[in-house]
């Protein structure tokens, strides 16, 4: 049964805040996420290396390393839990058997380490969406849908506590909408394309998960939303452009918890916050200690509402101190330390806002995260339940968020932020509120040949 969220899920926002929500999760080993606690969420990954039935033996002995190191690291600074994150690389999502032995290996290693130490860990396993791997995407059947379902199905029943994916539904059309910074495309690619996929993969992975005692966690606008903020850092696309795409993508990723997700959100789903707030559901963050696999101008702000604080991913790669996990491990531990004192000191409003100030004024992808900003936009967002109206109206809130604060000089911005803001604005009053009647529209905008209109359930 597909939930509805037609209201906020806090009404004063001094209770929204990291480490809490209405609806904490609780997994197998007692850890409860959200509940009062920030855990630390530690990714890992291979170095650079081909993997195939002659190194897969190679591949999994690095994996088991790198989880008895991280483990060893929790366990000897007194971490209150752990969550892993088994991200596949590509060819173990292409071939099933290898991504469902490196996992098992995983769980495997927290086992020993619950006996050994009385460390608490779960584990979050997340195969890669291969569905673009064939152009245009086949998204709905096919090789690349079969074998990720068949990884999902596997690990669940072999004991994964959740199971995520960074989906890519609509990415083949909002590719190009980033590189010409154009809103109308990306709202049609997030709105159209991205929320009806989102409707039937989590469709089948909530089904996947309940059928097998597992946690259904949600999904990520990496491709999109991180993609737009990686190509502003290089000075691509304007700053404001990746903000309201960071926003606009809040109503796809909202898909995943009407369809029964419960969290915690994926780490680098930056439009958590949002789905906090509308969902009182745990969410997963990252900022400052994902400095390994990506830069951002984010690094504080993110973890205001954390409920799970992630690394993103590192690989596995001698540094001076330890292997680069290892460290990651430490980072996170100390990152979390922090955070919880401050709440058991009855100081986590204040620590919490120290956060979000050291970012907030200093680039407008931080400003949208802010917990007023994204308290005020989410409660338009409930008011109604069409996602494709939703993804405008998002995209029309931030634009609307971004001119005030600009105005009233409380965020740092480029002399032609205004210029850009304004053409968005523009553009997206001329988007009509109905889907259908905007695909008619698209198309004689769209480049017909990069996506097939069937796979969305379009004609």
């Amino acid at each position: 049964m597909v939930k509805k969220f037609n209201q906020l899920a806090y009404s004063n926002l001094d209770d929204f805040v990291y480490g809490s929500c209405p609806n904490p999760v609780t997994t197998k080993s007692g850890m409860v996420i959200g509940g009062g606690t920030v855990y630390p969420e530690i990714n890992f990954t291979l170095p650079g290396m081909d993997i195939n039935d002659t190194t897969i033996k190679k591949a999994c002995t690095i994996y088991s390393n790198i989880i008895d190191g991280v483990l060893k690291r929790a366990a000897e600074l007194y971490a209150p839990g752990v969550l892993v994150e088994f991200e596949t690389v590509p060819d173990f999502t292409e071939n099933p058997k290898y991504g469902i032995e490196v996992n098992r290996i995983l769980l495997n290693s927290m086992k020993e380490a619950s006996e050994k130490y009385g460390l608490k860990s779960a584990i979050r396993t997340t195969p890669n969406d291969l569905r673009e791997f064939s152009r245009p995407p086949i998204m709905r059947h096919g090789k690349y849908w079969d074998t990720m379902l068949e990884l999902f199905e596997q690990c669940a029943k072999d004991g994964s506590d959740f199971i995520s994916i960074e989906s890519t539904g609509g990415k083949e059309i909002h590719d190009g909408a980033l590189v010409k910074a154009d809103i109308r495309t990306a709202i049609f690619a997030l709105g159209v394309l991205g929320v009806t996929d989102m409707e039937f993969l989590w469709k089948h992975l909530v089904g996947i998960a309940k059928a097998n005692n597992c946690y259904p966690a949600g999904d990520s606008a990496c491709g999109f939303a991180n993609t737009a903020m990686v190509l502003a850092e290089k000075g691509f696309i304007p700053h404001v452009f990746a903000a309201v795409i960071r926003v606009a993508a809040v109503p796809r990723g909202l898909v995943a918890f009407e369809q029964g997700c419960v969290g915690p959100g994926k780490d680098c789903a930056y439009e958590g916050p949002y789905i906090k707030a509308i969902t009182g559901l745990p969410i997963g963050m990252e900022g400052k200690s994902a400095a390994g696999a990506h830069l951002s101008p984010i690094g504080n702000i993110a973890a205001a509402l954390a409920d799970t604080w992630s690394n993103e991913s590192i690989q596995q790669v001698k540094l001076l101190s330890e292997m680069a996990p290892v460290v990651a491990m430490e980072q996170l531990i100390y990152d979390c330390r922090l955070m919880n004192a401050a709440t058991k000191k009855g100081q986590q409003v204040m620590f919490r806002d120290l956060l979000v100030d050291s970012d907030a004024a200093l680039d407008v992808q931080a400003y949208v995260l802010r917990p007023d900003v994204v308290m005020r936009i989410s409660a338009e967002l409930v008011k109604t339940q069409d996602n494709f109206l939703r993804t405008k109206i998002a995209a029309k809130l931030t634009v609307q968020e971004l001119k005030k604060a600009i105005n009233e000089g409380i965020v740092k911005s480029d002399r032609r932020d205004m210029k850009w803001l304004d053409k968005m604005d523009k553009a997206i009053d001329s988007i009509p509120d109905d889907a259908g009647e905007f695909y008619e529209q698209m198309k004689s905008e769209l480049d017909m040949t990069k996506f097939i209109p069937s796979e969305y359930g379009l004609k």
